[in-house]
């Protein structure tokens, strides 16, 4: 530190070395312009390109390299040196004067002492005056008064004196608030982290009811959305409410975006085949052929479906309950990091607690799933209905049998569907001449020869072979499994079908949207109402014992440290403010004169 210089850091970068010499590396030149680079490429850094004036500047490494980092010149001062060992009859007139390769902040002419004035250990000082001796008696350098303005090292220093302050200037706002706001937030960690001294246990007390009030404060208001002290556990000062959704508007996320978005994805046929369809029908026939459509087999099928609603139910539960313990960890005060044993404690109970309005809340959620299934009410106002399914099918075939008929050829020949010719070949074997096939011959693609198809034994033998009556029948013997999907449904079968599927349909739709709707108001009132309401008096009923008061409020051993460090560093900010407070009122052009 000295008065007689400008309280700048300078950085004196190598000169760009071509060739490697003695155990330098082979790179030497990439290494060194990576180097400078880092430096240059700083925008708060003032480049000094320095340039021998007794070469060409064209070839000048400084410039070039200082164009790659400031192409526009703003930071960008040209240096000329060495201009005492020009040869005679030369100058750098025209450079100066930012007439060859022009400058946005121009060119400044200096000086310095050679390796003979040092070596008779010329001083700083008789090296400046020599220096002002050099161009006032130049005969080009003195005259011209566009020159003389950009000669000397004095000048050199006033100008970076005036870039630095213009700098300053123009910053100064943006540095005068972020030290206000870091003034501000070390103040708020000063009042966090209180006042060192020893405290009776009746204070001791009084401060723990006021952490926990304030604790049970910060959770309910930031799941009703009015805020709160935010407790971001990345340490970001940012408002979370600016950047992202917290609080209750994520629980509504979860219910709205997650839960109800994913139930309405689920298809009332998701993991159910027509073939399920078609047995399950079958079998609630029974023994005989039902002349309508069996309701059982709609009970059946449609309970299954509805069981497949209690598992994201579940999930949506598991999901909120993350929520909170999110919230939680948002809503402890800052004044909480003074004592870890009382940080540990509260988050248990809060975590307890939690813990036991869970399994009510997922047992009622799995309750609204068995409500459904205990009565499945054909009579709801938004269930279709037996007679509208039934009407609805009949009207979507007879569309389709009238869209078929105008597709027929104009002769007037009917056809029929492969599976209505072959039920009615089956009903009319009898009119069948012989050697017709019908479905019981075994050449036929009857109903038996789908059930039993690569069997070779004959339904019947016609006739011995003396000529004799036909042999005794045979039965063949029955299938261990049997099932329909060899034999392709009938018409009738498929009416049945159509009428099932609309029917499960409806009701699924019916009730899908009844659970949507039930599960976040369960999850509301067994969970969360519940925590935020019990959340105060299970704080001050578990932690709040006068046993237990002075080891919960003990400090952290590195809370007198950092209260000292958070002391220190709003000392040095007020003296940052004052200093930015001087360079606001400090008038350049008054130094310059």
């Amino acid at each position: 530190f000295s008065p007689n210089v400008l309280a700048l850091t300078l950085v004196d970068l190598p000169g760009i070395t071509k060739v490697p010499v003695g155990d330098q590396p082979e790179n030497i030149e990439e290494q060194i312009q990576e180097m400078i680079l880092e430096f240059i490429s700083n925008p708060n850094a003032i480049i000094l390109a320095v340039t021998a004036a007794n070469t060409d500047i064209a070839n000048s490494d400084a410039l070039q390299l200082a164009k790659a980092a400031d192409p526009y010149g703003n930071r960008t001062i040209g240096v000329l040196t060495k201009l005492d060992l020009m040869d005679p009859g030369t100058d750098a007139g025209e450079v100066l004067l930012n007439r060859v390769y022009p400058l946005r902040r121009g060119y400044i002419a200096v000086v310095n002492r050679g390796q003979k004035d040092i070596n008779e250990d010329l001083s700083i000082r008789e090296g400046l005056r020599k220096e002002e001796q050099f161009f006032k008696n130049h005969p080009v350098y003195s005259t011209d008064r566009n020159i003389v303005s950009k000669c000397g090292t004095k000048i050199l220093a006033k100008s970076l004196n005036n870039i630095l302050m213009h700098h300053i200037r123009d910053v100064l706002p943006d540095v005068k608030q972020r030290i206000s706001s870091m003034m501000s937030d070390v103040q708020l960690e000063l009042d966090a982290l209180g006042t060192p001294g020893e405290q009776s246990r009746n204070s001791l007390g009084g401060t723990l009811l006021g952490l926990l009030s304030k604790f049970a404060n910060n959770f309910a208001s930031i799941i009703d959305g009015k805020g709160g002290e935010l407790s971001n556990s990345e340490g970001d000062a940012k408002n979370l409410a600016l950047v992202e959704l917290f609080g209750g508007a994520r629980i509504n996320y979860i219910f709205n975006d997650i839960f109800a978005a994913s139930l309405m994805t689920v298809g009332p046929f998701d993991g159910l085949t027509d073939d399920e369809v078609r047995t399950t029908i079958t079998n609630a026939m029974g023994t005989r052929r039902a002349l309508f459509v069996p309701e059982i087999a709609f009970d059946i099928l449609v309970r299954r479906q509805i069981a497949r609603l209690e598992s994201p139910g579940i999930e949506c539960v598991d999901l909120v309950y993350e929520e909170l313990q999110r919230i939680a960890a948002q809503s402890e005060p800052k004044e909480l990091v003074r004592f870890p044993f009382l940080k540990e404690r509260m988050v248990d109970v809060v975590s307890n607690l939690l813990k036991r309005c869970m399994s009510p809340t997922q047992m009622m959620v799995q309750n609204l799933v068995k409500v459904e299934l205990a009565y499945i009410n054909t009579s709801h106002p938004d269930f279709i209905g037996g007679a509208r399914a039934v009407a609805a099918v009949t009207n979507r075939q007879a569309n389709m049998e009238a869209r078929r008929t105008a597709e027929l050829p104009a002769s007037g020949t009917t056809a029929e569907t492969p599976v209505s010719q072959a039920n009615s070949n089956y009903f009319n074997a009898d009119t069948e001449e012989e050697g017709e096939p019908t479905p019981y011959n075994e050449n036929s693609g009857g109903i038996m020869s789908f059930i039993f198809r690569g069997k070779s034994t004959p339904l019947a033998e016609r006739s011995n072979p003396n000529g004799g009556p036909p042999a005794v029948v045979h039965l063949p013997s029955v299938p261990a499994n049997m099932k329909q999907t060899d034999v392709p449904p009938s018409d009738r079968e498929l009416s049945e079908m159509q009428v099932i599927k609309s029917l499960i349909e409806s009701y699924f739709k019916v009730v899908r949207k009844t659970f949507i709707d039930m599960v976040p108001k369960t999850i509301m009132f067994f969970l969360v109402n519940h925590v935020k309401d019990a959340l105060q008096n299970e704080l001050v009923s578990e932690l709040y014992r006068e046993s237990e008061v002075t080891s919960l409020m003990k400090e952290a051993e590195d809370v007198a440290q950092r209260r000292q460090n958070c002391e220190e560093m709003k000392d040095l900010l007020g003296k940052a403010l004052e200093i930015v407070n001087e360079v606001r009122d400090f008038n350049t052009f008054s130094q310059v004169e």
